[in-house]
């Protein structure tokens, strides 16, 4: 008798799970998809996504929507994989001492920074750790929408080092971000910020004080570089010029934070060591506009300023270097992307070179090309939609309609 009842119950759970699996598709109908970089786009394409993950993707005409499926009209719009920033800073006010902070508020002020700008994953490269995974953990537990956000924790610099811009930001929020006295201390704090959840090590190369730009010694930065790549983590350095380069080249870093307009043209075969190196850069070409409107530079040293950077771009692409989207918000609060795609322009990257910084760049440098960085059957459904399309004018890549991340849209247009 118990058998006879309990197979018609598990017929009806089973019934219902296939519904609740239906009701939870999402459906991009009739866009013009950018499967990657390098792929013929598909003009008027279908992505149906189930559980997370891109289910199928193909032309609209032998796509079939289940019948219950959220349906997104993406007619006229542009589908693109979700985009990565590679240099973040968790650090504006309204996310620090988040355990003070509501979820409601965490989600507003990530969308302003990041996912209003198609951002579904990012690597917050100096921030202060415990507060990062607090933010992070609201984010993975539902509680707030966000981006997935990797982090290095508190960045690396050398005694009498911390730099100079952020000694007031740090005494006014109260955090304390240690210097590096000596290897054996930074062999332990590596380790113990791996152990902690960090997802990569960073080094200040260089750090800016007030009576000139302080250059960590190799040998540290080569013991720092070294403990982290032994956990299987990247490095980051911040270089302010080619001194800092230099140091970073020795110790084996893997990504440049920056490019150091201040300090001239990349010669040829610097750039060549680079590329080499196998290393990665972030231009935040963005910043540059930013700290010389802040320092009351003429019109014509912005100009000049942001020529030599678009330059140093232009040489590390053009020599075949990776390169990374990568803006420095959260440092700056300027979190509109347009100009920082009208300048990589102006450095001669195409439309397809600057999808790749945003997505499948990143998506190997940091060892999740398996899964993220191209729409294709099985990849995580982190998408983007745009209202423009990036072929006619880069700046579109900045005109986003809606931010989906595992299959959820966690930032739309209003």
């Amino acid at each position: 008798m118990r058998l006879r009842l309990a197979f018609p119950l598990l017929l009806v759970l089973a019934f219902f799970a296939t519904l609740q699996s239906q009701a939870s598709d999402l459906v991009l109908v009739g866009a013009k998809i950018y499967l990657s970089p390098t792929e013929t786009p598909i003009e008027n394409g279908t992505i149906l996504v189930r559980d997370g993950h891109i289910r199928s993707v193909g032309p609209s005409a032998s796509t079939k929507v289940p019948h219950d499926a959220t349906v997104i009209d993406c007619k006229g719009l542009v589908v693109t994989a979700g985009f990565w920033n590679s240099h973040v800073h968790i650090l504006l006010p309204g996310l620090l001492h988040s355990e003070n902070v509501s979820s409601d508020q965490i989600t507003t002020q990530l969308q302003q920074m990041l996912t209003q700008w198609g951002f579904t994953t990012v690597f917050d490269i100096a921030s202060t750790l415990h507060n990062t995974n607090l933010i992070r953990s609201r984010i993975e537990s539902g509680e707030a929408k966000g981006p997935r956000i990797l982090t290095v924790g508190e960045p690396f610099w050398i005694k009498g080092g911390t730099p100079i811009y952020v000694k007031a930001f740090l005494e006014s929020n109260h955090l304390i971000i240690p210097e590096v006295e000596s290897k054996d201390q930074a062999r332990q704090r590596v380790r113990q910020q791996v152990h902690d959840g960090a997802d990569g090590i960073k080094i200040f190369a260089n750090s800016i004080e007030s009576d000139g730009i302080l250059t960590m010694p190799v040998d540290l930065a080569q013991t720092i570089a070294a403990e982290a790549h032994s956990a299987g983590k990247p490095v980051f350095a911040h270089v302010s010029n080619k001194q800092g380069i230099e140091v970073a080249l020795q110790s084996g870093v893997d990504v440049l934070a920056h490019t150091t307009p201040f300090d001239g043209p990349w010669s040829a075969s610097l750039v060549q060591r680079m590329v080499a190196a196998h290393m990665a850069l972030t231009p935040t070409l963005t910043l540059w506009d930013v700290e010389s409107q802040k320092a009351h530079a003429s019109p014509d040293d912005v100009e000049q300023g942001m020529g030599v950077a678009a330059d140093q771009l232009r040489a590390f692409s053009h020599a075949g270097g990776q390169v990374l989207f990568g803006t420095d918000v959260g440092y700056i609060e300027q979190s509109d992307t347009a100009e920082e795609f009208k300048w990589m322009s102006r450095a001669g990257m195409s439309y397809q070179e600057i999808l790749a910084s945003l997505t499948t760049n990143p998506a190997q440098r940091f060892g999740c090309a398996t899964h993220s960085g191209r729409i294709a059957k099985g990849m995580d459904a982190d998408l983007v939609i745009l209202s423009g399309d990036p072929a006619q004018n880069a700046a579109a890549f900045s005109k986003v309609r809606y931010t989906i991340r595992s299959g959820k849209v966690i930032y739309a247009e209003k």
